[in-house]
C-alpha cells in the first residue's frame, strides 16, 4: 500500500509540475482512436438509420472499450509490479500521471485568456474550440471568456477530482476505467442526430459514474473558495451551488459551475450553439458583475486549490487504509 501512496502523490505533482506531454503518445489518446475506430465500425456500416440497433451497437462499443482498457492497464501494472515493485511504482506514478489533467486544463484556457488580452478574438475562439464542444465562431470576446471558465469549472470535476477519487480508490485500473468512460461521453455523447442512440449508453454510464464525483467536487471547491482570498465568496458559491446546481440537462454538468459562478460573483451558461443549432439553456449564477479576462486566471487558482484538497483528503484515506491494514496483520 506504501508504494500505491507514493506514486498517488508523485503522480499528481507531475500533473501538477509539467501537464500533457504533447510529444508523446498520450493513453488517452490511444482510447480516443479506440473509440473512432469502433464507431467507425459500427455507424459505418448503417445504410439505414436502425434506432434498436444503433442503441445495441452503443452498448457494445462502451463494453469493448472498457474491456480493452481494464486488460490493458490490468497486464501493464501487473507485469511491472511483478518484475520489481520499484518498477511497479514507476509505472504507477506514470499512470497516475497520465490519468489527471490539471496542468493541461490550465494551459489550454490560458491560452484563451492570452488572445484576450492581446485582443485577437478569431485566435481565442480558436484556442477556446479546442476545450469546448459548443460552436465558437459565433462568441464575442465575453462569449469566449465565458466558455473557458465553464470549461475549467466542469472538468474540476471531470477531470481533475472525479479520475482522482477513482484512482485513489482502485488504483490506476480504475482511474484509466473513468477515464474511459468520460472520453466515450466526450466524442459519441452527444445528443444529436448522429449519436442520440449510438451514444446513449456513453453518455448515462458518464451521468452514472459523475454523480457522486461531482457533488463531492463541489463541495471541495466551495471549501477552496473560502481560502482562495477576496476574489472568491465561499458563503455566495455555497448559497449559488444549493439554488442552481441542477441548472442544466445533465445532473452533473452545473454542479462546480455553479460553485464557480457564485465564487466569482458571474453568472454563466445560458444558450449556447451546438452543430449549428442555438440549445437554450437556464443561466447560472447572479449578474453581479461583468465577466472579466482575469476570471480566466481566477478560476484556475480555484481550481488548483479544490485540486489540493482533494489531493489532501485521498493521500489521509490511503494513509488511513494502510493502518488499518498493517494492524490486521
Amino acid at each position: 500500500m506504501e508504494y500505491h501512496i507514493i506514486a498517488f502523490f508523485a503522480g499528481f505533482l507531475l500533473d501538477m509540475l509539467f501537464g500533457d506531454p504533447y510529444l508523446l503518445p498520450h493513453p488517452i489518446r490511444l482510447i480516443g482512436n479506440l473509440i473512432a475506430k469502433v464507431e467507425k465500425c459500427f455507424l459505418g456500416k448503417n445504410r439505414e438509420r436502425d434506432e434498436k440497433k444503433e442503441l445495441r451497437q452503443g452498448v457494445f462499443t462502451v463494453v469493448i472499450v472498457l474491456f480493452c482498457t481494464l486488460i490493458v492497464t490490468t497486464l501493464i501494472l501487473f507485469l511491472a509490479y511483478y518484475i520489481n515493485c520499484y518498477l511497479g511504482m514507476v509505472i504507477e506514478t506514470i499512470m497516475t500521471y497520465q490519468i489527471l489533467a490539471i496542468k493541461c486544463l490550465k494551459v489550454e484556457s490560458m491560452k484563451v485568456y492570452c488572445c484576450l488580452i492581446s485582443h485577437t478574438l478569431s485566435e481565442a475562439r480558436k484556442a477556446v474550440s479546442m476545450i469546448v464542444g459548443r460552436d465558437t465562431e459565433v462568441l464575442n470576446e465575453e462569449g469566449v471568456a465565458k466558455a473557458a471558465i465553464e470549461t475549467v469549472a466542469e472538468n474540476t470535476s471531470d477531470g481533475v477530482i472525479a479520475p482522482m477519487l477513482y484512482t485513489a480508490l482502485g488504483g490506476p485500473i480504475l482511474g484509466f476505467l473513468y477515464k474511459a468512460v468520460n472520453t466515450m461521453d466526450s466524442m459519441i455523447g452527444y445528443k444529436n442526430e448522429k449519436y442520440l442512440y449510438f451514444g446513449r449508453a456513453a453518455a448515462k454510464l458518464d451521468d452514472f459514474v459523475n454523480f457522486i464525483p461531482a457533488r463531492i467536487s463541489a463541495y471541495m471547491m466551495i471549501a477552496a473558495s473560502f481560502f482562495g482570498g477576496q476574489c472568491f465568496s465561499g458563503k455566495r458559491a455555497y448559497y449559488i451551488y444549493k439554488r442552481d446546481n441542477r441548472n442544466h440537462a445533465s445532473p452533473n454538468s452545473a454542479q462546480t459551475e455553479s460553485v464557480c459562478a457564485g465564487a466569482l460573483g458571474i453568472q454563466l451558461a445560458g444558450d449556447a450553439s451546438y452543430f449549428g443549432k442555438v440549445v437554450k439553456k437556464p443561466y447560472i449564477g447572479d449578474r453581479i458583475r461583468e465577466v472579466e479576462y482575469e476570471d480566466i486566471k481566477r478560476v484556475n487558482h480555484l481550481m488548483y486549490l479544490t485540486a489540493w484538497i482533494s489531493e489532501i483528503i485521498c493521500l489521509f484515506y490511503m494513509g488511513l487504509i494502510c493502518v488499518l491494514q498493517a494492524g490486521k496483520v
